[in-house]
């Protein structure tokens, strides 16, 4: 299992380059091969959610493409109504193995 701990406690996102310096790391890919391949990662699951596939990571979750509908709108300063047009959104569910770990780790 990969261990992982926040250096920084300003932006405790868990970042692609601390992603790559892990393989680097824990598993001794160079950096340049660490970088590249985490990069390579994020680019194939985003260009298939751009194609319109669902992205299905077995014991994590799944990313599926939404479309959502045209619908009506306001501005919340105005008031005025405004439409709202139609758009592709990325939804994520998480695999309840993901659930089960977060929750035995309250």
């Amino acid at each position: 299992m990969i261990e992982f701990a926040v250096d920084n406690l300003e932006t405790p996102a868990l970042t692609k380059a601390q992603l790559a310096d892990l393989l680097f790391d824990q598993i001794g890919l160079n950096k340049r091969e660490s970088k590249d391949m985490i990069d390579a990662f994020f680019d194939l699951i985003a260009q298939r959610l751009v194609d319109g596939k669902d992205v299905k990571l077995s014991g994590f979750g799944n990313f599926q493409i939404r479309t959502k509908a045209p619908r009506p709108g306001r501005n919340p300063r105005t008031g005025e109504a405004i439409p709202i047009q139609a758009r592709r959104v990325v939804t994520f569910h998480a695999s309840s193995k993901l659930k089960e770990q977060i929750q035995a780790a309250v």
